[in-house]
């Protein structure tokens, strides 16, 4: 495409173009189906070619019609609308069009009045063929193009330059600014261009005084989406979250981390509007032509609604604990138990997997068999009828497995409950068996994840008093203690400390801070950590989470010894 995509200097000389009859008579001809003389430029029979590989009709009357446009950036057209408002009656005069887009090439305002229908509001080369926008917005210069240049029968008397608009301080292309007016018959340069290369920098400079942090400009949309009484919203960015009132008594942690991967994904696929899990209506927030994060409005149908009740009320078993990510772990293994079908829970060692495993079944005697013991195949019954708990499938040997995928083959309907904790990559076959119990699983949260469980938890486990004595009590500055914790080793960790302390102590009344193990009573470190320490903090977390919780794995795993990750673990306060 014959451009003017940069100023000639004294050493540069612009390149020849041929003149308009011969640009006429290829065009017909490359019509026609005919082919091309020699001395039409490569870049003009090029973007003619793309033209009819993406099916854009010549001959059309109107431009085709574009989909519904979604709204534009409004940090563009904010610091645009003034310079272009300004310069839009004198070309009016002069019967040229000024027009704006964005960095999809869609028109987001348009000014003036050209003598030929140049108006369109999507000027992409896949819908109108050649134009000046998509060649500047391509080559990040200013870009020119004139008559039979375009591939539409109604811009064959039209001249437009181009010229891109970047981001303040990035130099991200935003869209640009274009002014087409009648054929100039000298051809380029355009007697617009200057008036164009200015427009453009006006917009830019304007772009630099309204620019505004991206997190400013995702608060803004969350706040206008929280307008409501009690709206349930989220707001998700690479780095922060924020969520309403009503929408944290809605998801769990694990919820909101599947709704933001939900969001990543419909981003990615540009699904505005799209409908999530959780009843989610997901819409992106863009600044300067980027988007900067989304914001979920959650507005359950009844059905969900009522589901959301009955999650709100008491946990389906008499396990303690009554926080969001408990009550969702429970209740969700309590509708999967009720089918009378395998079920696997997932969790950190310690997280009380084996303890919902008995509560959720009616048998108050089930039959548990450990697979650290080894030996399942003579323990197994042939027809388990009132359930069947199996602890530490990840301790499972080969023969256990396949004994337990025959059961389960044989009996697909048997009510056994599966625990297993995270850690070492499982072999082929024990894959094999948590792929086939993957669909029906659950996973509890670790204590650190439900704090508020804590002071039910320290009545649960603490041992029952001696006769004339009364229950263990606790002040508050050891409360504040002990939920301030992150107990690594979940409930078990828990219940060992409190179960020690009790045997102990030799002083009545409530516990003391003073008491408290070390790490307990010294609680997570007060100063700031250094960017070094925070990432190692993560690795740390990130492999214990990955070993379910094992220190020792986790310190193998990392290459330290198992006190210095105790150490690290105090001093970081995870």
């Amino acid at each position: 495409m014959t451009t003017a995509e940069q100023h000639p200097t004294a050493d540069r000389q612009p390149p020849v173009r041929p003149a308009l009859g011969q640009l006429r008579r290829a065009r017909a001809r490359f019509l026609a189906g005919r082919p091309l003389p020699q001395d039409i430029p490569d870049e003009v029979a090029a973007a003619w070619r793309r033209a009819r590989f993406h099916g854009v009709r010549h001959d059309c009357a109107a431009h085709p019609a574009a989909p519904a446009p979604r709204p534009p950036d409004p940090a563009l057209l904010e610091a645009a609308r003034p310079v272009l408002a300004r310069l839009g009656p004198p070309l009016d005069r002069q019967r040229a069009t000024l027009v704006l887009t964005d960095a999809r090439l869609r028109v987001v305002w348009a000014a003036g009045h050209a003598p030929f229908d140049t108006r369109c509001t999507d000027l992409s080369e896949q819908r109108v063929g050649p134009n000046s926008a998509a060649l500047a917005l391509r080559t990040g210069r200013r870009a020119e193009v004139h008559g039979p240049e375009h591939f539409l029968d109604v811009w064959q008397e039209v001249s437009a330059v181009s010229v891109p608009l970047r981001t303040p301080g990035e130099g991200r292309p935003v869209g640009t600014v274009t002014v087409a007016s009648a054929l100039c018959a000298g051809r380029a340069p355009h007697p617009q261009a200057g008036l164009a290369e200015a427009a453009a920098a006006a917009v830019e400079a304007e772009l630099r005084a309204h620019a505004r942090p991206p997190e400013h400009v995702l608060l803004d949309a969350y706040l206008t989406a929280c307008d409501g009484p009690d709206r349930p919203v989220v707001a998700f960015s690479g780095h922060s979250r924020l969520v309403s009132e009503a929408a944290g008594r809605l998801l769990s942690t694990r919820d909101l981390d599947d709704l933001e991967r939900a969001v990543r994904t419909a981003l990615r696929q540009d699904g505005s509007g799209t409908r999530l899990p959780y009843g989610a209506e997901v819409e992106p927030v863009r600044h300067l032509g980027e988007t900067v994060g989304a914001v979920a409005v959650l507005e359950p149908d009844p059905g969900r609604a009522t589901a959301a009740t009955a999650t709100a009320g008491p946990p389906p078993t008499t396990l303690a604990g009554h926080s969001l990510p408990w009550r969702h772990a429970t209740r969700r293994a309590a509708e999967l138990a009720a089918a009378r079908a395998p079920l696997l829970l997932v969790g950190e060692r310690g997280t009380g997997k084996t303890s919902l495993a008995r509560a959720l079944l009616d048998d108050p005697d089930p039959l548990v068999v450990d697979a650290a013991e080894g030996e399942l195949g003579q323990v197994l019954p042939d027809r388990p009828r009132d359930g069947l708990v199996l602890r530490h499938a990840e301790r499972l040997a080969q023969p256990d497995v396949a004994a337990i995928v025959a059961l389960l083959e044989a009996r697909p309907a048997t009510p056994l409950l599966v625990t297993y904790t995270p850690g070492a990559p499982p072999g082929p076959c024990l894959q094999r068996l948590l792929d086939t119990l993957a669909a029906r699983s659950v996973t509890l949260p670790a204590l650190r994840e439900r704090p508020e469980d804590i002071g039910e938890l320290l009545t649960a486990v603490s041992p029952p008093p001696a006769p004339g004595q009364p229950p263990l009590t606790w002040t508050l500055d050891a409360r504040r203690a002990v939920e301030g914790y992150p107990w690594p080793g979940n409930i078990t960790e828990l219940a060992h400390v409190v179960r020690s302390l009790a045997q102990r102590r030799r002083v009545t009344g409530p516990v003391r801070r003073s008491e408290l193990p070390d790490p307990v009573r010294d609680g997570p470190a007060g100063r700031r950590l250094s960017p070094m320490e925070r990432a190692e903090r993560t690795a740390i977390l990130e492999a214990l989470r990955r070993h379910g919780g094992n220190k020792a794995r986790t310190a193998a795993a990392l290459g330290i010894g198992r006190a210095t990750l105790y150490r690290k673990l105090r001093t970081y306060g995870s």
